[in-house]
């Protein structure tokens, strides 16, 4: 029987707390742990996140999806956007902080969980944007044994305003992003992007992918809107020990919608999750 425990709070001093889901099938043992980090307005309810958390844990997998604490959701209501201020003030390093602290809370002695988990056996996904969180912190901690990509972004920098419109953003302290589902302004504030290049060693996909010394698993769709294949084709270049995973035709989120509302996977989702289960 799987056990569902969704919206635990992780409490953090001086911090935003974080709001944490865990599914596994309870029976004493020790289980590897599977972590999922969510994309650029993403959410650990979006779609179906929830389907795929049931699909590892039948697979015999811890499986720990968590909102971003600055993703824009609250504890309160997780999902959708009612914290815009919080969203504007997210940046990358908040992102990998808010990782590590998921990561010690499971390996800690109290974690709740503890005798249903291997806290030194952690695989990380990383969907979209949350592909380059995934593949930077698992360079970076040693309990993480895999990484996989979904759909996962190659780089950031790309991804900033430039010129004209990076001057402009410096001047008035925000730009708004349309969120196309909800029609809600999302802000992003100018300290992100002094976040970044203050921080832009540690931030560049390229390096920590190049760096990677445990098995990589690049999955992604050739009809993605949003983040080219070939930003997985870059990728599997700089980890050529990496296996690359290409779904012929698939979209962005592997055809999943918000809200999903069957009670199965899409055929291409599924075929993701069952592929991670396989190379884990």
């Amino acid at each position: 029987m799987i056990q569902k425990h969704k919206n635990n709070v992780l409490k953090r001093e001086n911090q935003k707390d974080i709001l944490v889901d865990y599914f596994f099938t309870k029976n004493d043992q020790q289980k590897p742990i599977v972590i999922f980090c969510h994309g650029y307005k993403g959410f650990k309810d979006w779609g179906a996140w929830d389907l795929v958390a049931e699909a590892f844990a039948k697979a015999g997998y811890f499986f720990v999806k968590f909102n971003f604490s600055h993703n824009g959701g609250t504890m309160e209501q997780p999902i959708d956007f009612p914290d815009l201020e919080a969203f504007g003030q997210n940046n990358y390093t908040k992102e990998l902080h808010d990782l590590e602290d998921i990561i010690l809370h499971l390996s800690s002695g109290n974690f709740h969980f503890r005798g249903e988990c291997t806290p030194n056996n952690i695989s990380l996904i990383g969907h979209s944007r949350g592909g380059g969180i995934a593949t930077i912190k698992a360079e970076e901690a040693k309990t993480v044994t895999k990484v996989i990509s979904w759909a996962g972004v190659s780089d950031y920098t790309s991804r900033f305003p430039t010129g004209e419109a990076l001057e402009d953003w410096k001047n008035s302290g925000v730009y708004y992003v349309i969120n196309g589902r909800t029609k809600q302004e999302m802000p992003h504030y100018y300290q992100f992007f002094e976040d970044f290049q203050e921080n832009a060693t540690r931030l560049d996909i390229e390096r920590a992918t190049k760096n990677l010394h445990i098995p990589h698993l690049i999955i992604h769709g050739t009809n993605d809107p949003a983040v080219s294949h070939e930003e997985a084709k870059l990728l599997h270049t700089w980890n050529p020990k990496s296996t690359l995973h290409l779904i012929e035709n698939a979209d962005h989120v592997f055809g999943a919608r918000h809200p999903w509302e069957k009670k199965e996977l899409p055929n291409d989702l599924r075929e993701v999750v069952q592929t991670t289960i396989n190379f884990i």
